[in-house]
């Protein structure tokens, strides 16, 4: 490979408490809405504050600033708030939000990760300088988890015993920067007793790919998300595949955007399998797809 495709990564900028900034990728974006009446929606979690019909479906809305843990929205500030309307995790949601600010390009080599003091419950992947401010990346896998628990359940996965036999045998490294991801990549393959590595950054990642390698033990199946700060899922892709000396793994791109145009670009990059989080099945079965590739 001698050159690499790179998606355009731009992040939607608003506010939920303050003057402070906050940031998704507006890969997750559907439609910016103002704010108008919503459908109650009995026995949800206190942040989910009704429903709203978009494209002729219904989705939920929740009041962001409530569900990360800042005051929720007054009926004043209603007045002039928006709607995001996103696509993760094979579902749409609506996420209320105090103020849009306005959508730049990110350079996301220069994202910092969160504080250590900031504790496991930050709902924060990381943090980057954005014209003179500190732009905050939200973990919306996260949040959803905080308000949809049962989100997390991966459910269980049958696979034959010599499924579970092959994949044991394998060095499998798993990267994702969101905590919940990788809880739930962790736990599917917890459930089999299956052995892998994990790490938060692709940095790290191709280190380890490296390092194996050089051991004599090769990395066999990558599994890494596509948003990451730093080396991010298509750029590790890249990099691993115009790397001669490297025995050369299985690729799968796992992102929790809903999105064609995403996946296209992870096999311009050269994955193997690019999957929309999250379906254990799915992703244990392309890890079996793995082990069938030529050596």
């Amino acid at each position: 490979m001698t050159s690499k495709t790179k998606q355009s990564q731009k992040l939607l900028l608003f506010r939920l408490s303050g003057t402070r900034l906050f940031g998704i990728g507006t890969l997750k974006i559907r439609e910016i809405l103002p704010l108008k009446p919503l459908a109650r929606l009995p026995h949800s979690h206190q942040a989910v504050i009704g429903t709203t019909s978009f494209r002729g479906a219904t989705v939920p809305v929740i009041d962001m600033a409530a569900a990360v843990g800042y005051r929720p929205l007054s009926s004043e500030e209603m007045t002039g708030a928006s709607i995001i309307i996103t696509d993760v995790q094979r579902q749409e949601i609506g996420f209320l939000v105090r103020g849009v600010d306005k959508i730049i390009e990110a350079d996301w080599k220069k994202v910092k990760a969160p504080p250590a003091a900031l504790g496991d419950k930050a709902f924060i992947t990381g943090l980057l300088e954005a014209e003179g401010d500190i732009v905050q990346l939200l973990d919306v896998e996260l949040l959803l988890a905080n308000v949809y628990p049962d989100s997390l359940d991966s459910g269980d996965v049958a696979l034959t015993d010599v499924q579970s036999e092959v994949l044991k045998a394998l060095n499998i490294l798993l990267v994702d920067d969101s905590r919940v991801a990788r809880k739930q990549l962790c736990d599917v393959l917890d459930a089999k007793d299956i052995p892998y590595k994990v790490t938060t950054n692709g940095d790290d990642a191709l280190q380890i790919l490296l390092s194996d390698n050089e051991l004599g033990q090769p990395v066999d199946i990558l599994v890494s998300d596509i948003e990451m700060p730093g080396l991010d899922g298509y750029e590790l892709a890249f990099d691993v595949r115009d790397n001669s000396a490297l025995k050369q793994p299985y690729i799968i791109l796992h992102t929790s955007l809903n999105s064609e145009m995403s996946l296209s670009y992870a096999n311009q990059v050269g994955a193997n399998d690019a999957l929309t989080k999250f379906d254990a099945d799915e992703l244990l079965h392309a890890m079996l797809r793995g082990t069938m590739q030529p050596a």
